[in-house]
């Protein structure tokens, strides 16, 4: 039987990022139920993770339990000992993310997976509410991906756009822009129809730093599209349909405020 934990050094650290111990990343990802889903979140909050230690474990038996999978990572350089203790005759240890690089990876294989799962599901119902101005119906719908997603709040942003232009992304009717990168005056997000005389709208993000300043964010992204004339764009390209909504987040809720553009 390969003994990992004899031959931990075999892994040198500069060779962590490499396709094998990617794929346990996915498959822990893939795997995860709601239990794990949660022991994944802790982690990439930065927090450590118990675990108790398998002297020895194969590559094989990381499908059999997710005790396996996680000392897969710890020996792969994935997980790293904060501290460690015992109970009886058993080693357990406090593990957690070792830097930035790793946790980068996490993310983006988290992202990846999210993409992967979005493009299967049937958004039509969201399209519907966000055409017909339902803002409730918009939070209810995203509510229930976000409760079933692995989430990271480090780099919140990055997740609840990804997370929402990837939902976006998926209708056969829109164009989805994404003006995250570029900045320059321009929203979050533009969706519009391929018809200058089809719908087009507008959407701008907020992160919220608790749960009570859900709807004065959303308000507020609402009113950063007024103020800063994000709708101009479309105008300048001759969409006359433009309805605006602010979207805030945090962790697993949303809320939505719709407005009136130009009809």
């Amino acid at each position: 039987m390969y003994d990992l934990y004899a031959d931990v050094n075999a892994f040198p650290r500069p060779y962590w990022v490499n396709t094998s111990s990617n794929d346990i990343i996915k498959d822990l990802v893939a795997r995860a139920g709601r239990e794990m889903k949660g022991q994944i979140e802790t982690l990439l909050s930065g927090e450590t993770l118990d675990i108790q230690v398998h002297e020895e474990v194969t590559y094989g038996d990381i499908h059999s339990n997710q005790e396996s999978l996680w000392n897969f990572l710890y020996f792969t350089g994935y997980l790293t000992k904060e501290s460690e203790y015992f109970k009886g005759k058993y080693t357990f240890l406090k593990v957690r993310v070792p830097n930035i690089e790793v946790m980068t990876i996490y993310e983006n294989t988290i992202m990846n997976w999210m993409k992967d799962v979005i493009k299967k599901e049937d958004f039509r119902d969201l399209y519907q509410a966000m055409e017909d101005g339902n803002a409730q119906k918009m939070e209810d719908i995203l509510s229930g991906q976000l409760f079933c997603a692995i989430s990271f709040y480090d780099s919140a942003e990055n997740f609840y756009h990804g997370f929402l232009t990837g939902i976006l992304s998926q209708s056969e009717n829109y164009l989805v822009k994404s003006n995250r990168e570029s900045g320059n005056g321009r929203s979050d997000i533009m969706v519009k129809s391929p018809s200058l005389r089809g719908r087009s709208f507008v959407l701008e993000l907020k992160v919220s730093d608790s749960i009570d300043d859900l709807e004065d964010d959303a308000e507020r992204a609402l009113q950063q599209i007024y103020d800063k004339r994000y709708m101009e764009e479309l105008r300048m390209e001759g969409y006359r349909k433009i309805d605006c909504y602010g979207v805030s987040f945090f962790r697993k809720d949303c809320e939505i405020r719709f407005g009136k553009g130009q009809n």
